[in-house]
């Protein structure tokens, strides 16, 4: 029983420890517009392999507003986005 859940937990872990890494992958992208009263960013992107996306243009909520400063029309920027709920969403940008 002990081994049981101690391999559960191990599992439990690893698979936590995967996701996180996959949360933290940058995309490279190009900023299309920005909106910022409605904290929105539109970017053409790669592939979002951390989200199983292709390349595409789409629209993203943005996090934070501070995070709307560094993103200007026409720039090349790296970022992660991530799905927090259910909508997908800029979490960091470089």
């Amino acid at each position: 029983m002990k081994n049981t859940i101690r391999i559960a937990l191990a599992a439990a872990v690893a698979l936590s420890s995967t996701t996180g890494l996959f949360a933290q992958e940058f995309t490279s992208g190009t900023v299309k517009k920005v909106d910022t009263k409605a904290k929105k960013v539109t970017l053409i992107h790669e592939e979002l392999k951390s989200l199983d996306m292709p390349a595409m243009t789409m629209v993203f909520t943005v996090e934070d507003a501070a995070l709307l400063a560094k993103l200007k029309e026409g720039a090349k920027v790296q970022f992660v986005a991530e799905r927090k709920n259910g909508k997908l969403t800029v979490t960091q940008v470089k």
